[in-house]
């Protein structure tokens, strides 16, 4: 490669943020003083040389000049197209610079050398296809800008260093690239810099060209998708107008009320994607109705809807205590649910872990004790909407969860329509009679109620129709049944367990007066001072008319008697007011029903003669007395061995076994002919065959009806007795001692015998109950027997004691 180098002087003319190079025709402004300075001292100078004038171009960067610069002739001195006075000046060759000097004008003079290098021929074969690559890159992109002129002159060039030094015209470098092109002396280097320079150039071009194309066919599809929604506003509304209906009835517009509404934002995204399939479906797909009325239930669900609490723990107090009598249980339990509400309210401890502190209650007991009327009143007393969920007879487990959509007639769960039905997200909700639900080939409703009722997990319930999470954590679900066993465990675990256990004598007098009374006088249409109905006869009602855990019986004998006063009143038989007292009961509504065994004749009572005892039973109405009957049959004519009669369940009819077993044992100890247990059928029966029986409990009833029977001796009237006897003798602890007290109670029933380790159990019957009853507690059934079997005198059974 040949170079060759010529020492010059020449003026400076300083290009600011500009680069010319060599075989570049540039117009320069004189208007500028340093470009005049330097063609007018240039053109000085040419008047004593021959040849153009000449300058020395060097790019001025930042104040500093580069330190090689480009010779240039100046061709032509004139007007630009502006009018302005300019000069067009060529680039022909570089020039290192060296040291200033002097010369003539203004400009500032320098000294330097001509750098200049060829390639030899025949150019190398590396060089060629450089040569090839650059002029291929430079047409692709001169024929994207459409300058088809200048292809054909890139084209033309065979020389390497005027090949590589017009990329000077190229608009996209920058001057940091010019000014590096300007310093590379060696051609092949040039060449191949601005072949990468125009390479990358072209590279950033596709990308920003398929950048721009993306964009604009988004922009496209935007337009054409706003063309045709407008053009489909425009059909429907056309269709509207031909079938008469009015602008308003078509509901069209769910995006804008999905936007507009205050949905959570999974709840939101959800929705919009379920509207743009809407839009998508005609008119006459089925799977637009099933949109349609999702998107109506997800709109109407409160979302982000809550009551104000009202924490005012003595008014909430007050209206419990007010609106239920007795039941002190669940309303202490509810009054500590909102105390701690209300504390963790006042330090900020609202939502801990994205749900709050919502409460299960299970209110379990006997029909009429008020678990339904205390779920208004718990609703009431927090300030909280009620919503009553019915789950008796449910089988299907879609009641719960919902249907998924695809079913024709798809419905959301009982909890989201409750919920919905609500009108904000923490309502009171009842589970009414949750013991009776049922299972089948449909599922297990129980078993869907395992995420609702479970604080742990409620937060994030789906439902199968909406398929979006629902926040239940909020909500106060109150769950009502009558048996206990009939809920499965999984889902009593879940809930906190409250007992109603039925009321006693006064506390139904005091509900009849307060409560039943007032609402059924204004069903028979009598004001509250025409009828009275004296505490006499209210005490009269509830213990010998009615004998029920509840008061749904005792309503309707109230009912009855204000209806026969009434039309009495109407007939002109009776004159108003009236207050009616216990003697006048009969003659209204007939004799009682329930009188107690110690009221009777005794020689009509059941326990009159040998093998007969009362025990007591729990069942799903509450407590109960419950009598045995014992007898042996005649050892000519009945076979040896145990008959048991009365519907009894497998552990019942062990409790037989061992009772019997028991006397066989101990009989001679407890001075008993077992001699007859032997040869003689023993039969034993529970009265009411109807009704299924079962448990434990009544193994210590058994064995006092067999030992009467043995020893002639009669049990006492005043006297009940529950508990579960071993094969020793001991009296093992039951369960419902407190709904068998009452129910003793109820029943008239004086002495009361339990198991000692069931004495715990007293603390919770009411005092007023307890002092009515002799309770005893025993560990043996030989104390069992001492208590009940009243004494013989001279060999015979003795007459029966009348309770006082």
């Amino acid at each position: 490669m040949a170079s060759t180098s010529t020492p010059l002087t020449l003026p400076v003319l300083p290009l600011d943020d500009e680069v010319v190079l060599p075989g570049m025709v540039v117009p320069l402004d004189l208007n500028d003083t340093d470009v005049r300075a330097a063609v007018e001292a240039a053109q000085a100078a040419a008047r004593s040389e021959p040849g153009k004038p000449r300058v020395l171009l060097v790019p001025r960067i930042d104040g500093t000049y580069a330190s090689t610069g480009v010779l240039g002739t100046v061709e032509q001195v004139g007007r630009l197209a502006d009018g302005d006075p300019g000069a067009l000046i060529r680039g022909r060759s570089r020039v290192k610079i060296g040291a200033g000097t002097t010369g003539p004008g203004a400009a500032l003079w320098v000294e330097g050398t001509t750098v200049d290098q060829t390639v030899p021929e025949p150019l190398p074969g590396h060089v060629t296809e450089l040569v090839k690559e650059y002029k291929a890159l430079a047409t692709a992109w001169l024929r994207k800008r459409g300058a088809w002129q200048v292809v054909d002159r890139v084209q033309a060039i065979d020389d390497v260093s005027a090949l590589a030094d017009n990329s000077g015209y190229s608009p996209f470098l920058t001057t940091e690239q010019k000014v590096e092109l300007l310093e590379t002396a060696d051609p092949v280097a040039r060449l191949k810099l601005a072949t990468q320079q125009l390479r990358d150039h072209l590279a950033e071009q596709d990308v920003a060209e398929t950048i721009a194309k993306d964009v604009q066919e988004g922009v496209d599809k935007q337009q054409r998708e706003f063309l045709l929604r407008r053009q489909l506003e425009a059909v429907r509304k056309e269709l509207r107008e031909l079938n008469g209906e009015q602008e308003g009835e078509e509901s069209d517009d769910y995006r804008a009320r999905v936007e507009a509404a205050d949905l959570p934002e999974k709840v939101r995204e959800a929705a919009l994607k379920e509207v743009d399939k809407l839009e998508r479906s005609s008119d006459q797909s089925p799977e637009g109705s099933w949109i349609r009325t999702w998107l109506d239930t997800v709109l109407e669900l409160p979302w982000n809807e809550r009551t104000e609490e009202a924490y005012d723990i003595q008014g909430a107090k007050a209206v419990l205590d007010a609106e239920h009598a007795g039941l002190e249980d669940v309303k202490e339990r509810i009054t500590e649910y909102l105390a701690v509400r209300k504390r963790r309210n006042d330090r900020g401890l609202g939502v801990v872990g994205g749900r709050r502190g919502g409460a299960v209650l299970a209110l379990v007991g006997p029909p009429g004790v008020g678990k339904t009327s205390l779920g208004e009143s718990v609703a009431h007393a927090m300030g909280r909407k009620f919503v009553r969920v019915a789950l008796g007879g449910v089988r299907d487990e879609a009641e719960i969860r919902g249907h998924r959509r695809t079913y024709v007639g798809a419905l959301p769960g009982r909890i989201v329509r409750a919920i919905k039905e609500a009108g904000s997200m923490n309502p009171v909700v009842l589970l009414d009679e949750i013991d009776k639900v049922g299972s089948d080939f449909r599922g297990d409703p129980a078993a869907a109620l395992l995420e609702v009722l479970d604080p742990a997990q409620n937060h994030t319930f789906r439902d199968h129709y909406l398929e979006v999470e629902l926040d239940l954590s909020d909500v106060v679900f109150l769950a009502t049944a009558n048996v206990l066993e009939a809920i499965p465990e999984a889902l009593l675990d879940r809930m906190e367990l409250v007992r109603l256990d039925g009321y006693t004598e006064d506390e139904k007098i005091v509900i009849a007066r307060d409560h039943l009374l007032p609402r059924q006088l204004e069903r028979a249409g009598l004001a509250k001072d025409e009828v009275v109905i004296d505490e006499s006869a209210l005490r009269k009602l509830a213990g010998e008319y009615t004998r029920e855990a509840g008061v749904r019986t005792l309503e309707r004998s109230v009912a009855r008697l204000l209806r026969k006063v009434a039309a009495q009143h109407e007939l002109g038989e009776r004159e108003l007011p009236f207050t009616i007292t216990d003697e006048d009961l009969r003659g209204l509504i007939g004799r009682p029903h329930h009188v107690p065994e110690s009221a009777q004749d005794p020689a009509e009572r059941r326990t009159a003669v040998p093998g007969v005892a009362t025990g007591l039973a729990v069942t799903g109405a509450g407590g109960d007395v419950l009598f045995v009957e014992a007898s042996l049959a005649d050892p000519e004519t009945g076979a040896a061995g145990l008959t048991l009669t009365g519907q009894l369940g497998d552990v019942m009819k062990e409790s037989a076994q061992i009772a019997l077993s028991f006397l066989r044992s101990h009989g001679a100890e407890l001075e008993l002919p077992v001699g007859d247990l032997k040869d003689r059928g023993v039969h034993i029966h529970f009265p009411a065959g109807a009704v299924p029986k079962d448990g434990p409990s009544a193994g210590v009833t058994m064995t006092t009806a067999l030992a009467s029977l043995l020893s002639g001796r009669l049990v006492r009237t005043d006297v009940a007795m529950t508990g579960e006897v071993s094969l020793t003798g001991r009296v093992l602890p039951i369960g419902g001692v407190k709904q068998k007290l009452l129910a003793a109670h109820r029943a008239g029933v004086s002495t009361v015998i339990i198991p000692k380790r069931n004495e715990a159990d007293l603390d919770d019957v009411p005092a007023e109950v307890l002092d009515k009853l002799d309770v005893h507690a025993v560990t043996d059934v030989r104390q069992v027997l001492e208590l009940a079997l009243a004494p013989a005198v001279n060999g015979a059974a003795p007459e029966v004691p009348v309770a006082a």
